[in-house]
């Protein structure tokens, strides 16, 4: 069938009667890639003393798939564009499983290393080809709302799901299994993209833009490892200002080169649009407050509270259920109906509500009446957030753009990730130290002194970080102002400026 929008061939897939298997499949990808960013957070310390890990180097587990993944990005949507969503589908799954295998396996910290690298060029293949397939197969409003529903709440909550996972393998086996999980996840759901999904076939007359995978992703790469080396090196250490001004000029001739290339990498129709271009920083201001609550609490109930592994994933736990809860059973209800701003709006100010109360906690706080409310606040106000940001800034784009876009959403949700974890990180330590040096007056009293020090720290950036997530709600409330997608009248698509 025609798309009378875009001129393109198209397959019916609002009648597809497994659809919703399908979904099933989509979001099981989605989970593993989101819950394999924090999965082994948790089994860092057992894998450093397994693999004879420095303390320098041992960031690089984690740093290695955040490059990978946020780097590549771009591309891994385009390239899902060009061969086809399912085929680019399955060949990051498949990736990703023989990836997370050779991790599990890894006799070095080199080999892990590069076993991670490897998960994050797979997980960027695999995370916009699983969030366009979900928006080409869903187009009716409010069976667009339930599955985006679904999937923001494994969006917003794979990274807490991830701490869980992490600490019941850790604790209970080994932390080579916090890799090895992924592999019979990725073969169900092989299985299960090749029965129950469909898809058009890609473009294959189209050209990849060369020019602007070398620029686009050597410009995110940069920045993102800039952002990983301000926390060890320091905010003016000279790699960490080069890497910075090196990303900035290569994502400037990024963006020159987009106006002027055959076939661009990522068309600037995308995100000139007003509302896409909302969702995508609301995105990153939210998820930069949200890494920062996952990092000190993991280091606040473990370091300070003395929780095992075990109890600090569950622990987290009720923040998983109030995102479930306020993704599809508050969003995914109202979204036909309201406009999307009128749920992320509230919804950041419900997670700016959550971290405030968190600004309060001490070295000896209460779980239950102190740290408990403030993570079911911030839980539905992220269920409320990240499911009309998904669905927003994926409607109404043409079938051939649908990859990148969704590319655009992920890379948006990775940035974000990676200055949060870096800014909050400093602020927590800047702050801590200042605070010890003021206070430590009597040698007697230096173990609490460090440790209100430590707290103290996190309270202060858990304060930046609320105030970071208002900021997010103001960008939704200025410049999302999409209608309900129920009342929406269907527009033109724009024209690419390659056929303008």
């Amino acid at each position: 069938m025609s798309d009378p929008r875009t001129g393109e061939t198209t397959t019916s897939l609002d009648t597809d009667p497994h659809r919703w298997w399908g979904l099933v499949v989509i979001a099981l990808a989605q989970l593993m890639v989101v819950l394999d960013a924090t999965i082994v957070n948790i089994a860092l310390p057992s894998a450093q003393r397994a693999l004879g890990m420095s303390d320098g180097n041992r960031q690089w587990v984690i740093t290695a798939y955040t490059l990978a993944f946020g780097g590549l990005l771009l591309l891994g949507g385009r390239v899902a564009d060009i061969v086809g969503r399912k085929r680019t589908f399955v060949i990051g799954l498949v990736g990703f499983a023989a990836a997370s295998a050779f991790g599990g396996a890894a006799t070095g910290s080199g080999m892990l290393f590069g076993a991670r690298a490897l998960q994050g060029a797979f997980a960027a293949l695999l995370a916009p080809s699983a969030l366009s397939l979900l928006t080409t197969t869903f187009t009716d409003p409010r069976e667009r709302g339930k599955a985006f529903g679904i999937y923001g709440a494994l969006a917003g909550s794979g990274s807490a799901i991830g701490f869980i996972v992490g600490g019941l393998l850790t604790e209970y086996l080994n932390w080579r299994w916090c890799l090895y999980v992924n592999v019979p996840i990725a073969i169900a759901a092989v299985l299960g993209a090749v029965v129950l999904l469909r898809d058009s076939p890609g473009h294959a007359g189209a050209r990849l833009d060369v020019p602007g995978v070398l620029l686009g992703c050597g410009g995110l790469v940069s920045v993102v490892y800039g952002f990983s080396e301000a926390n060890p090196r320091g905010w003016t250490d000279p790699l960490v200002l080069a890497l910075f001004a090196v990303g900035v000029v290569l994502l400037a001739a990024f963006v020159w080169w987009q106006t002027r290339a055959p076939v661009p990498l990522l068309p600037l129709h995308v995100v000139r649009d007003r509302n896409r271009a909302g969702c995508f920083l609301t995105m990153a201001l939210a998820v930069i407050g949200m890494f920062g609550l996952f990092l000190f609490m993991t280091y606040y109930l473990q370091i300070i509270l003395g929780y095992s592994p075990v109890r600090t994933g569950l622990a987290f736990l009720p923040l998983t259920a109030a995102i479930i809860v306020g993704s599809t059973q508050i969003s995914a209800r109202l979204l036909p109906r309201v406009a999307p701003r009128m749920l992320m709006v509230p919804g950041m100010v419900l997670a700016a509500s959550g971290m405030l109360v968190l600004t309060r906690m001490t070295v000896d706080s209460s779980y239950p009446t102190e740290i408990l409310p403030a993570l079911v606040l911030m839980g539905l106000g992220m269920g409320l957030t990240f499911m009309p940001v998904f669905s927003t800034a994926t409607a109404g784009v043409a079938p051939r753009d649908a990859g990148v876009t969704s590319a655009t959403v992920n890379t948006s949700q990775q940035v974000g990730g990676s200055i949060g974890t870096a800014l909050l990180n400093t602020i927590a330590t800047t702050s801590g130290a200042a605070y010890i040096t003021a206070h430590l007056r009597d040698p007697a009293r230096k173990d609490l002194i460090v440790r209100e020090g430590i707290v103290h720290g996190y309270t202060v950036a858990i304060w930046w970080a609320a105030g970071i997530m208002l900021l997010a709600g103001l960008v939704a409330g200025l410049m999302v102002t999409a209608k309900p997608p129920a009342r929406e009248i269907p527009a033109p698509a724009p024209v690419p400026e390659s056929a303008a």
